[in-house]
């Protein structure tokens, strides 16, 4: 067999490879799918696993953001701090004051710390210019990345402050820092130029340290700046510990969701790679046998068939790891904008890990069925080859035969069971399919309630704000101290004014104050309410909404952070009124760290709504309503704006999409899986075929005996898949909530109806006959004499 070598088995490769286009195609196209599946949901995977840990490394982030007083110590001794022991890179002294943003439309900004740099480069926090140009001369400024809207554009403008001589910057870059060591940078002299009495320039020095991974290293490291300076020239820290909590948090309830998708892409792409590439191998043992005839060794047999099923794989891995990598940018964009970390790529591990992931599963679902060829006899091969085993699956058209349905339907519902194992593997690509199906309707339904309940002052069409302009599009209302302090009779004349306003349906006073609770260190928010709150209630976990004085409806990190339960007692106190109020209610509440407080006003006597939140009856343009309101409220020193969207919604939308788009390739590769399969079949079964047609039956019967060959695996797949979707959703969405510290409402949960699941019931039937209308109607056209001439 020598003299053969390899030029013949080349040719035996190519032969095989070019014969059987449809099988060469499916094959090619299902691992690209399943590949680019898999680095999809890999990358998702990478990026939500921690993503500040990844941007603070890529940014050398500072552990320690230090402030010092200029006058109390020098910049030399300021700079000698960088090298102190443990200190391994430092970067400043930045310039550093604070101004209190108002944009275009008036929107107040909190405030916020402007840090003066010659550029966004830096040995610690180098920072991420995600759009625009550095500030190169005074009048312009970059801004964090985390400020959305219109007012914060490029190119727009802002005053430093609400005062009339207040300087004006023009936005000319948006960055992002890790750290958050700053929300806006300007050059050095211009914040020096905005310094006042009131918001003096400090010096601002960045470290970073060895080692730095726990809050004792940090106060060690903290204690050693001190120690270097005089008595009171370091005003204070910031340890990269409290921003990476935060930013871990927000992380965190997406990674449940993405391990799911993971998990089911990478499955799917195991069961129908190893379908379809066992099955094209399957398939051939006749030819196998001719080759053994021949003269080939059961070597080169193996080898052969191995290669032939590798080189298809080969090429469509390649083109499913570009694909995963189009669709993975644009996902990892809007991820990055949600996180507010710096630049997210394809982590490069996860292009070398699945390519290779994938040619082993390919390896070794050729290898096995080629080694059983291998050691088949020549004629046992080519007897095996022709056909599936006669009497296999006889018992399933006996009983098949036995239905009251047209004789082509019945035949093709026992079609299955010629081939267990093939039709095992059809069917779990279906139910994978399925699962998916169920999993992300059910997932999108629960973040678009999550949507809707987590900001619930946002269902009021506009927003009144008693003594001074309305916060801008997309910014919280001013906090207030809750006390009257002298403008209690303007209120009561902006209720009046809201009341009397044509078009209002209903409204509620609404005030935010810092209260201290028994039992937790500092201050806690507290949002207190005057009136009927209607469609602003929150969404109730468990017991109900504060209806009365005396009562407190919290949320379940507070719950969990004070051991607390629904009807005990807690000591709050707002200012100097001291009151017992009792937990009535669990609310769906994440704002403020999970402990925001809800109770009614009526509780502290004394405390006016600084916030009126206003339903405008049906028809009511609340845009023109606000227009019109305000006008009357600002001799009384008020304002109106209608509300927009929540900005918040934006990282629901990109959860839907990754949903959606992983969803759509999982069921492609299920019906590509479905489409093999059938396409296995039909070539194998082309004589009988032919005889049916010999016989008289129609080209839609053909159609119809095909596609019923697949429609009680569909059935069987929605069956099994939709309970397994339904589970997976039950199981998945608790852990979101549970990472992002909270409990979820029935209305997050309960989000399937039976006619939903009925519908994604027939979910698995349209996957299998999508899959298999294309070789059906290959079918249907066959000639009846080309058919019958076919082995």
């Amino acid at each position: 067999m020598s003299r053969i070598g390899t030029g013949a088995l080349g040719r035996v490769v190519r032969s095989g490879v070019g014969r059987r286009r449809v099988q060469t195609l499916v094959i090619a196209v299902a691992t690209m799918m399943a590949v680019a599946s898999a680095v999809v949901a890999g990358s998702l995977m990478v990026a939500a696993n921690a993503p500040f840990d990844h941007a603070f490394t890529q940014q050398h982030g500072a552990h320690i953001t230090a402030q010092f007083d200029p006058a109390g110590a020098s910049t030399a001794r300021i700079k000698a701090t960088g090298r102190l022991d443990g200190v391994t890179a430092s970067a400043g002294p930045y310039p550093l004051t604070t101004i209190h943003p108002v944009g275009r439309d008036g929107g107040h900004v909190p405030a916020t710390a402007l840090a003066g740099r010659s550029g966004p480069d830096a040995a610690v926090d180098d920072l991420d210019l995600k759009s625009g140009r550095w500030a190169a001369k005074p009048g312009e400024v970059v801004l964090d990345s985390s400020f959305t809207g219109p007012a914060f554009r490029l190119g727009s403008t802002l005053k430093t402050s609400d005062a009339a001589d207040a300087a004006t910057l023009t936005v000319v870059g948006l960055a992002t820092s890790a750290s958050k060591t700053a929300a806006a940078w300007a050059t050095p002299a211009q914040v020096r130029a905005l310094a006042s009495k009131d918001t003096p320039v400090t010096s601002q020095m960045l470290y970073r340290l060895e080692p730095a991974g726990t809050k004792e290293q940090i106060a060690e490291g903290r204690k050693k700046l001190a120690a270097a300076v005089p008595s009171g020239a370091l005003l204070g820290t910031e340890s990269y510990l409290d921003a990476k909590r935060a930013a871990d948090q927000g992380a965190a309830p997406t990674v449940p969701f993405l391990i799911a998708f993971g998990v089911l892409g990478i499955a799917m792409s195991v069961i129908i790679v190893g379908s379809v590439v066992s099955g094209a191998v399957g398939t051939s043992l006749r030819r196998i046998g001719i080759l053994k005839a021949v003269g080939f060794t059961p070597r080169e047999v193996v080898r052969a068939y191995v290669a032939q099923a590798l080189i298809p794989a080969g090429i469509g891995i390649a083109l499913g790891v570009v694909l995963g990598n189009l669709l993975a940018v644009p996902l990892l964009d809007d991820t990055e904008q949600a996180y507010g970390t710096a630049s997210l790529s394809v982590a490069w591990w996860v292009d070398v890990v699945v390519p290779l992931a994938a040619l082993l599963v390919v390896g070794v679902a050729a290898l096995v069925p080629a080694l059983r060829a291998g050691r088949l006899r020549t004629v046992e091969a080519i007897a095996v080859g022709r056909a599936p085993r006669t009497g296999r699956g006889r018992w399933a058209h006996r009983a098949a035969g036995r239905l009251p349905l047209p004789r082509a339907v019945t035949y093709g519902l026992a079609s299955p069971f010629a081939h267990p194992v093939r039709a095992v593997a059809m069917l779990l690509a279906v139910a994978f399919g399925t699962v998916a199906a169920t999993f992300a309707m059910g997932l999108t339904a629960s973040l678009d309630a999550v949507g809707a309940a987590s900001d619930p002052e946002e269902r009021a069409a506009v927003t009144v704000i008693a003594g001074g302009r309305a916060a801008g599009p997309g910014q919280p209302p001013p906090a207030t101290d809750g006390s009257a302090d002298g403008t209690a009779a303007d209120t009561a004349k902006v209720r009046a004014a809201v009341e009397a306003q044509a078009g209002t349906a209903s409204s509620y006073g609404l005030t935010r104050s810092e209260v201290t609770v028994g039992g937790i260190s500092g201050t806690v928010r507290a949002s207190l309410y005057q009136g009927a709150t209607g469609s602003g209630g929150y969404e109730m976990i468990a017991g109900h909404w504060i209806d009365g004085a005396g009562q407190l409806v919290v949320s379940t990190r507070f719950l969990e952070r004070t051991g607390s339960e629904i009807g005990d007692t807690v000591r709050v106190t707002l200012k100097q009124q001291r009151r017992t109020l009792r937990i009535v209610g669990e609310a769906f509440d994440t704002s403020d760290d999970g402990l925001h407080l809800h109770a009614d006003m009526g509780t502290f006597p004394g405390t006016a709504p600084q916030t009126f939140l206003v339903d405008v009856k049906a028809g009511v343009s609340p845009t023109a309503y606000a227009e019109k309101l305000s006008a009357t409220l600002e001799p009384l020193g008020g304002d109106a704006m209608a509300n927009d969207p929540s900005d918040q919604e934006g990282m629901i939308l990109i959860l839907n999409t990754m949903a959606a788009l992983l969803t759509l390739m999982l069921v492609s590769v299920a019906g590509l899986g479905v489409l093999n399969s059938v396409v296995l079949d039909t070539r194998e079964r082309v004589h009988d075929l032919g005889v049916c047609k010999a016989i008289g039956m129609s080209p839609r019967q053909i159609v119809g005996l095909v596609l019923a060959s697949v429609a009680g695996i569909g059935v069987v797949g929605g069956l099994v898949g939709v309970p397994a979707g339904f589970a997976l959703h039950g199981f998945v969405l608790p852990v979101m909530g549970h990472a992002a510290g909270t409990g979820l409402p029935p209305s997050v949960m309960d989000v399937y109806g039976a006619p939903q699941l009925v519908l994604l019931g027939f979910a698995g039937v349209v996957i299998a006959l999508l899959g298999a209308l294309l070789p059906a109607g290959w079918a249907a056209r066959a000639r009846t004499a080309t058919a019958l001439r076919t082995e």
